[in-house]
């Protein structure tokens, strides 16, 4: 059965949870306001009237001027009451929906979020989400309010004559057929600013992100065009829109405010056939004044409410994404950190990379996956690090299916650094830390001298409090993948995956990495994953992949003696280092 789609209410009484209250307030206070509101306008009905009759008590015009201050004065405080208690529960409604964002993208298998544009994310969870702090804090009291108020107007216009209430309405009416020509392509409109906006901000994200890149290569000028194109499509559909609007809206500003035009004449004539009083005729007057400015506000904030279904509908997207299956608790123990695949498979969208792996990875092993680029060895090594749920077949550590394991445990039990890595705007002790949040600074420190860290953080300004920049910008690619391997050092998982850590460092570095990673992981069950042989060639296992199939698996010694994939590999390895070696040799010679 189709699951019925939830409304925007719906959505938001969830994310308000117990604050739902405060909006419950917002709107009992608006209501009292709106009461406050009108009396004053009842009273000086009653003012004119008496002037106009002839009455001299200045008592009585003191008393009621009195009365409409306090009343005017209520009217202030319960606004004030109404706007603070939907800001305060808007507020937790925004912090909700981060929160309950974050959580979501910690589930979601990583290829999902990594599908996603970084820009989209971004702009939802910060930009988007924000953008409807103002309407949520003010649409539902000033919306109740603005409602309410010309509604009980309109009820007290119908009690004094009913003729003149339906003679208030009649501005109102051709101010709403030109609001309805304002309406005509709402909706498609609506979508294409809601798209090019989307278009724009991903642009933009791209652009900055990838300045350096487009410097280096000479690329400004049409990576430039690219962002100006996105942002006039922007800037155009806004302005296109208003455009068609613009007749229409000036007739609905226009006519709709001045009730007078028909309360006056009209009102005029029955007055001089003697079928309405002097006084009710001016109360009329009076109160036509404040019917429909309050719904023109009520319509200004159409937009806004389309707006936060818009955002919601966005939010909600996110929060639909299929999650890993994962139990909120261990449903076994794990025995021991052995690793096995049994017949996995697994694709991207539609395209399957990897057809039945099988593997037997022993605790406490050295084990590498090597292959040509694109045979699946990053894959594999993601669905052990729980990134993706396979396919079809099992993953199982120490004998139990990942899929029996909590994701918050698991991700305790593995530790992954990976070619891309990623540092946070913080200090380089900080980062470090981030592998373990209780490790002493001794202990910081004692990870980054094994992982051949320490003299280079050493040799920086501000040694290890050097804050490394946004995504370590400030440090070198090899730098930042040092600092990464030590704090996935620091976390002491059992399980350890290298993808292609090393691939930014230099020979010393690396040998230097290799030697502390040997010390470090012992023990512990290792997964490498490297294209340089030769750092590999001590593993206890070695298993190539090719086409998404385990083409051969065994030792250096054993594999080489196969004379197959895995040797031609090597050779080639070794032809490479050899022409490395005399081109070197002859530019020494040739600058000598």
């Amino acid at each position: 059965m189709k699951q019925k789609k939830r409304s925007t209410v719906s959505w938001l009484a969830e994310f308000a949870g117990e604050k739902k209250k405060l909006y419950a307030m917002s709107v009992a206070a608006a209501i009292l306001g709106v009461a406050c509101s009108i009396v004053p306008y009842i009273i000086m009905g009653n003012i004119v009237a008496k002037l106009i009759g002839g009455n001299r008590d200045w008592q009585f015009y003191l008393k009621a001027g009195i009365v409409m201050a306090v009343f005017w004065v209520g009217r202030v405080i319960f606004h004030g009451i109404s706007t603070s208690c939907s800001h305060q529960a808007t507020f937790y409604v925004l912090a909700s929906i981060r929160k309950r964002l974050c959580d979501k993208l910690a589930k979601v298998p990583l290829g999902r979020v990594l599908d996603t544009p970084s820009g989209s994310l971004k702009n939802i969870m910060v930009e988007r989400v924000d953008s409807i702090e103002t309407s949520l804090a003010h649409v539902l009291p000033e919306f109740t309010a603005n409602l309410l108020a010309p509604l009980a107007v309109f009820v007290y216009l119908l009690i004094i004559d009913w003729r003149m209430a339906l003679v208030s309405l009649i501005t109102l009416v051709i101010g709403m057929l030109a609001y309805m020509g304002m309406m005509i392509g709402y909706e498609e409109n609506y979508q294409n600013t809601v798209n090019k906006t989307k278009v724009l901000n991903d642009t933009a994200v791209e652009y900055i992100n990838g300045i350096e890149v487009i410097k280096a290569f000479g690329k400004t000028q049409s990576s430039y065009e690219k962002f100006e194109v996105a942002a006039k499509e922007g800037a155009d559909c806004y302005v296109e829109w208003m455009r068609r609007c613009n007749v229409f809206f000036c007739i609905a500003m226009v006519v709709m405010p001045c009730t007078t035009l028909a309360v006056l004449p009209i009102g005029g004539i029955f007055l001089m056939n003697g079928s309405l009083a002097f006084a009710d005729f001016i109360m009329c007057l009076i109160l036509s004044l404040g019917l429909v400015s309050p719904l023109i506000v009520v319509m200004s904030h159409t937009d806004n409410m389309a707006k936060i279904g818009t955002i919601i509908g966005e939010v909600t997207g996110i929060l639909s994404w299929e999650e890993l299956e994962r139990p909120v608790k261990d449903k076994r123990k794990v025995k021991n950190y052995s690793i096995s695949l049994s017949n996995v498979t697994f694709g991207y969208e539609e395209k399957e990379v990897l057809h039945g792996i099988d593997m037997e990875i022993k605790e406490g092993t050295v084990n590498a996956l090597v292959g040509p680029s694109g045979s699946g060895k990053s894959t594999v090594a993601k669905l052990i690090a729980s990134f993706w749920d396979a396919d079809g077949g099992s993953i199982k550590i120490g004998g139990v299916d990942i899929r029996d394991l909590s994701l918050e445990e698991y991700n305790r039990k593995v530790a992954y650094v990976s070619q891309e890595n990623y540092l946070f705007d913080d200090t380089i002790r900080e980062n470090i830390r981030m592998g373990n949040l209780n490790a002493t600074d001794a202990e910081v420190e004692e990870v980054a001298k094994k992982s051949g860290c320490h003299e280079f953080i050493m040799r920086l300004e501000n040694g290890y409090d050097t804050v490394v920049g946004g995504a370590g910008g400030h440090l070198s690619g090899g730098e930042r993948q040092r600092i990464c391997i030590a704090r996935a050092m620091l976390k002491d998982a059992p399980i350890v995956i290298l993808d292609e850590a090393t691939a930014y460092t230099d020979p010393e570095n690396e040998a230097i990495i290799q030697s502390s990673v040997a010390k470090l992981v012992q023990g512990k069950t290792l997964i490498v994953i490297a294209h340089r042989l030769s750092t590999i060639a001590d593993a206890d296992k070695i298993f190539v992949i090719k086409d998404g199939r385990v083409a051969e698996e065994g030792t250096h010694e054993q594999l080489l003696r196969k004379g197959k994939i895995y040797s031609k590999m090597w050779q080639s390895h070794i032809d490479a280092k050899d022409e490395v070696t005399d081109t070197q040799e002859k530019a020494g010679e040739k600058y000598a």
